[in-house]
């Protein structure tokens, strides 16, 4: 059960004092459970991919959603963080976090929370995120009337005033969010992959262009567009078995191929993650390049240069 704060008398006027007791409580609170962020940037990361929802829809910017998804970013974060923490039902605001009632509020635009008159004088939880940028930040301040511009919309909303923005005690600030690679996609690239018209040609033409990237299970899935996307990625019909011919060797989180990764110096395999790279029988024009071993032969990341030859199966171990 939630143990409040005894003896703390909140401020409700004029700018935020330097100690806000239950502003620290709550803070503490929360970096117990996250001290690195790493659980807040999972529940962003899932709000964001929930609402582009690309395996039914192939969508993967913020630029491609109605107007009326995108006002729904807010209530998602808002759900994703209550469940990841386990936070309670407020008595008037979102959450219960230590006896003290909190409300999340999000905006794509730092800075850019709307307050309602009814949150005057709680805590906010204040969150920004950017998929673009690939950056996070959340902080909590206390809505004082102090702290807040004059006037409103016609919904009697405001924002934080300078002040306001300054007397954010931030938790984790510019904080790197999981990376949508089909952002880092050239344009050409882009439309390369969306412009095959099978399911299995996306993908396999999404590990021929996003050699050595991390590829995650959402971005499989909104390439793919279909129920059972990383069939798509296997042996026995899909990219690793339709690719071999061409070199390229897509690694994924097993042991092995986690070795495989560090060797040749590409980015490790995370559970979910795939990797691609193309391959080529080391010659003497590979120098010292580090190589790997299959069925007995050494093999180097191809250079531009090499041709396109066979390459074996990968251990799946």
């Amino acid at each position: 059960m939630d143990e409040g704060i005894e003896g703390v008398q909140a401020p409700l006027w004029g700018p935020q004092p330097v100690q806000d007791a239950e502003l620290e409580a709550v803070a503490a609170a929360i970096l117990r459970q996250d001290l690195d962020g790493t659980r807040f940037a999972g529940a962003i990361r899932r709000s964001i991919d929930m609402l582009l929802d690309g395996q039914h829809t192939g969508r993967f910017r913020w630029e491609q959603l109605y107007k009326t998804e995108k006002a729904h970013m807010g209530t998602l974060v808002e759900i994703n963080l209550q469940r990841e923490f386990g936070f309670g039902d407020g008595a008037v605001m979102d959450y219960r976090i230590v006896g003290v009632d909190v409300d999340c509020k999000f905006s794509q635009t730092p800075g850019g929370w709307m307050i309602p008159p009814e949150a005057v004088g709680h805590l906010l939880l204040v969150v920004w995120a950017s998929d673009i940028k690939a950056r996070w930040s959340a902080g909590l301040v206390r809505a004082a009337p102090g702290c807040l511009n004059t006037g409103g919309n016609r919904d009697a909303k405001t924002t934080l005033n300078r002040a306001g923005r300054e007397a954010i005690r931030w938790l984790f600030r510019e904080a790197p969010l999981k990376e949508n690679m089909l952002l880092g996609l050239s344009p050409d690239d882009a439309d390369s992959v969306f412009a095959q018209k099978s399911g299995q040609g996306r993908v396999d033409e999404l590990f021929l262009r996003a050699q050595g990237r991390r590829v995650s299970r959402t971005v499989v899935a909104t390439v793919a567009m279909q129920e059972d996307y990383m069939k798509r990625v296997r042996y026995n019909g899909g990219s690793r078995s339709r690719l071999q011919s061409r070199g390229i060797v897509i690694l994924g989180h097993y042991t092995s191929h986690g070795d495989i990764a560090r060797l040749l110096g590409l980015p490790v395999p995370q559970a979910g993650d795939s990797v691609s790279v193309r391959l080529a029988r080391r010659q003497a024009h590979h120098s010292d390049a580090p190589y790997i071993e299959l069925n007995g032969e050494q093999w180097v990341r191809a250079l531009p240069s090499d041709p396109e030859e066979t390459v074996p199966k990968l251990p799946e171990i």
